[in-house]
């Protein structure tokens, strides 16, 4: 008996000792120290683009301006014509401000045009992918507001990169493994496919790692921007509205007038007036209090506020005395995330349109007890559906109808048999692997002045089909609309319209003052992996790179904002660490377990030391993420 006793407590220890231990566990890399800035992005050029910046006495925005417009150069999984979106802490107005430069749909694009031709959602590919170009207003409006530095300078090593720069392996692999896409577009093959025909690459068409790509029509449309505001400073305007005369010149002037040529040409539905229309949003943020930080998201024209959603729920349980990665906090987790992504995938859209979203209720202390409740501590809720927030914000659901018939899985008829519905093949599964988590990059940006910036730009990514002369790859975001109401009656694409998109920076702050900044690339995994390293940081105590290269769990029991928008409700891949015990449990409540070496998603942060008056970068180790501080 006593033998027995000693066993259960040796393992009870173990069990305790495993769940502590990750937080103290050393990460792969170092915390990045900085006292005067710190700058995080997806790459290491594009972060050595925001230090020049930096260097030049330029502010977080300049250095985040400067890396946004050097990662899309670079084709870090976005281009010039896909969307920026931003939080930026002001320290003058003590005051959190949303940046929406997220383009809309093109004159023509209803659900009558694309169930015309055939698409249960718009394409992934083509021209008729794409919504209008957000990525240069985005960085120009940023710079005009909140930088000091001039477009030419923020600029410059963008134009020095699209004269040529070393291409990494990723970004020309990427190339190289859609050049049967990319040939389908003549200036896509032109920019991207260097080698065709080429016998000496023996069959490679896309440029090797290392060699010099050359982009010569981005690099003039970026001269046209900086030649515009030149002759406006020379003219006599002030700096923000030289900036604003380069804006115009895109969206109202050659440059407009080339994209939608392009675009047309090739099939697309882009007008200039539909450029000319399109404006940049500041906005105000949502945010939510979780254990005394004050957690800071854009509103639900992105994902961004299921995070905050998900956190309310959470605040309702005692997630640190389960112990980190335990079962019962892996099981807690993913539930409050099954019931905020439902919400997500039913309620959030772009609130320029009718009807208005109930963000309110959606973001209600009460509401999030309500779906608290509905967490069971034995079993995974394959079925999580959306709530019904209209009571917590006085109101009543026009909806109803539609909530009632919404479940998690979407029918699936086999076309050959309509009235049957058919299992998911490997090949879709396979597919739904590939977009589920579509990459992009992060950029995060703090100084010494106070200026706290994070921004998930997306958008555009290879393969882009390159619209006209101006070497600007057009958005591939239209395939987040729906097309019928059913699924979600307030993302139901229409011209001028934003979609749903899964892009989410995120700001946290404390006694009012900054304390974190943190994004993610990842598409539907991006607000899972966040909400993760938040919990690292304020649950668990680990520091921010710690927090960054968390052992992360991944659902995929949300609707997949790409391709099919499948689920897979109780789908989970974990780390290979997770222990023999916790996989057990976690099975007998039933998950279908899948494992990686390193699921933590490339994580870019930083934290702002109040009590040291320091910052301290951090960059995840699942990607190529890079950061540089002095």
């Amino acid at each position: 008996m006593r033998r027995t006793t000693r066993s259960c407590l040796a393992v009870a220890i173990a069990a305790l000792t495993w769940a502590a231990g990750p937080a103290n566990a050393k990460p792969v890399k170092p915390v990045l120290h900085g006292q005067h800035w710190v700058a995080v992005t997806g790459k290491p050029l594009a972060a050595t683009a925001g230090a020049r910046i930096f260097m030049k006495g330029g502010n977080a925005v300049d250095a985040a301006c400067a890396m946004i417009a050097a990662t899309s150069t670079m084709w870090d999984t976005l281009g010039w014509g896909g969307e920026t979106q931003a939080l930026i802490y002001n320290p003058h107005t003590k005051k959190v401000i949303g940046v929406n430069a997220l383009g809309v749909a093109p004159t023509g694009a209803t659900p009558e045009f694309f169930k015309g031709k055939g698409y249960e959602y718009p394409p992934e590919f083509g021209p008729l992918a794409a919504v209008t170009p957000g990525t240069p207003g985005g960085i120009m409006v940023m710079l005009a507001e909140y930088g000091k530095l001039s477009l030419a300078e923020v600029l410059a090593p963008s134009i020095d990169m699209a004269d040529g720069y070393p291409i990494e392996e990723q970004a020309a692999n990427t190339m190289e493994r859609w050049k049967d896409e990319l040939r389908k577009w003549p200036e896509s093959r032109k920019t991207f496919l260097v080698h065709e025909n080429d016998p000496a690459y023996k069959g490679r068409a896309a440029p090797e790692a290392g060699e010099i790509f050359r982009q010569p029509e981005l690099a003039a449309t970026l001269r046209k921007l900086v030649e515009t505001e030149a002759a406006a400073l020379k003219a006599g305007k002030s700096r923000k509205d030289a900036i604003m005369a380069a804006y115009d010149r895109f969206y109202k002037g050659d440059i407009a007038k080339e994209f939608s040529r392009g675009a047309r040409e090739l099939g697309g539905l882009h007008t200039e007036q539909d450029l000319a229309n399109w404006r940049v949003h500041l906005e105000e943020p949502v945010t939510t209090n979780y254990r005394g930080v004050d957690v800071y998201k854009l509103t639900h024209w992105v994902q961004g506020p299921a995070m905050l959603q998900a956190l309310n729920i959470l605040e309702n349980f005692d997630l640190k005395s389960m112990g980190y990665n335990s079962s019962r906090y892996i099981h807690t987790v993913y539930q409050a995330m099954n019931l905020a992504f439902a919400d997500r995938d039913f309620y959030y859209g772009d609130p320029a349109f009718p009807p208005e979203e109930p963000i309110k209720g959606l973001l209600s202390k009460d509401y999030a007890k309500e779906r608290a409740k509905l967490i069971r501590d034995d079993r995974n809720d394959m079925d999580a559906k959306p709530g019904d927030p209209y009571p917590f914000q006085k109101g009543r659901n026009p909806y109803t109808d539609l909530l009632q018939q919404w479940h998690t899985v979407k029918p699936r008829v086999d076309k050959a048999a309509p009235n049957q519905w058919s299992p998911v093949s490997p090949t879709a599964m396979a597919e739904f692997d590939r977009t589920f988590r579509l990459g992009t990059t992060s950029v995060e940006a703090a100084d010494k002045e106070g200026w706290v910036v994070s921004v998930t730009p997306s958008g555009g990514w290879i393969p882009a089909v390159i619209a006209g002369k101006t070497g600007i790859g057009m958005s591939q975001r239209m395939q987040s609309f729906v097309l019928d109401p059913a699924e979600n009656p307030f993302n139901v694409v229409a011209p001028g319209k934003r979609p749903r998109a899964t892009l989410t920076p995120s700001l946290a702050l404390k006694d009012g003052k900054p304390l974190l900044a943190f994004a993610v690339q990842g598409g539907d995994t991006q607000d899972q992996n966040l909400l993760q390293f938040f919990l690292n940081f304020v649950e668990f105590g680990m520091n921010v790179q710690e927090s960054a290269e968390g052992a992360n769990i991944t659902s995929y029991q949300m609707r997949d904002s790409f391709g099919a928008h499948e689920s897979f409700p109780g789908r989970l891949t974990l780390t290979n660490s997770i222990p023999a015990w916790v996989r057990a449990d976690l099975q007998k409540k039933g998950y279908k377990l899948e494992f990686v070496e390193n699921n933590s998603g490339p994580v870019t942060a930083i934290f702002l030391d109040q009590k040291r008056g320091t910052m301290a970068g951090a960059a995840a180790w699942y990607g190529e993420d890079y950061g540089i501080a002095w």
